[in-house]
């Protein structure tokens, strides 16, 4: 995995390089992101230069708070939770369950976002944060194709580290003065565990036998993952 430093971009990096049987994920061809709300015009070059796609997972309340400054690359946007983001912090949810949610009630819609990578055109998925559901939906696309699952999960763990810390403590600060009894509202706004990637991929390959059944269920076809392997390893 290579981090990508792009003015107005946090936690952009390029996930070429995993290991997929005796290849490896061609360099280029799948990105992921935060949001692209302040993106600077050298940034807009940058990024013009590197992809062809854009895949949105943010709901309509958050797009209208931050709308991507990105102009001149196509956008599809493919909201992922069934109800706003700020329902998992009232509920309290943990990691785990708001990825059980995922994977259980929008099985559809990270078809829809898998498919798009699987177009090949060299593209870049972002939600808000670049954690939670492009996490997903990049570990989901790169075990489709039989990724290395141990690179995988620290392609996902990578992002931690990559938010500013700034940002992390403010967000501590807010939910201990407001939210005083939520317990898992900090790991949900900052945290990327490996072990709650790992449980999520291998629960899937319980349930379904692999991650690229669980992807035929949703929707796609065989030939789509075929397309998302041409796309993704070299």
């Amino acid at each position: 995995m290579t981090v990508i430093r792009i003015p107005g971009v946090n936690n952009l990096r390029d996930i070429g390089g995993i290991p997929v049987g005796s290849g490896r994920v061609r360099s280029g061809a799948l990105l992921r992101s935060g949001h692209l709300a302040r993106v600077t015009p050298e940034g807009q070059a940058l990024l013009r230069d590197r992809i062809r796609r854009v895949v949105d997972l943010r709901d309509d309340t958050e797009v209208r708070s931050e709308p991507s400054a990105l102009r001149d690359v196509p956008t599809t946007r493919v909201p992922l939770f069934l109800g706003s983001v700020g329902s998992f912090f009232e509920q309290d949810m943990d990691l785990a369950g708001m990825y059980g949610h995922l994977v259980d009630d929008c099985s559809s819609r990270l078809a829809d976002a898998v498919r798009i990578i699987s177009e090949g055109e060299p593209a870049l998925v972002h939600c808000t944060v670049g954690k939670d559901r492009t996490g997903v939906i990049v570990a989901l696309a790169l075990s489709a194709i039989g990724a290395d699952r141990d690179a995988v999960v620290a392609d996902y763990a990578l992002t931690a580290s990559q938010l500013p810390a700034e940002r992390n403590r403010a967000i501590a600060e807010y939910f201990r003065a407001h939210m005083p009894d939520a317990r898992n509202a900090i790991q949900l706004a900052t945290e990327s565990p490996a072990p709650v990637m790992a449980a999520l991929l291998g629960d899937l390959d319980r349930r379904y036998g692999s991650v690229a059944a669980y992807l035929r269920e949703a929707g796609l076809t065989q030939a789509e993952l075929d397309g998302l392997a041409d796309a993704l390893i070299e």
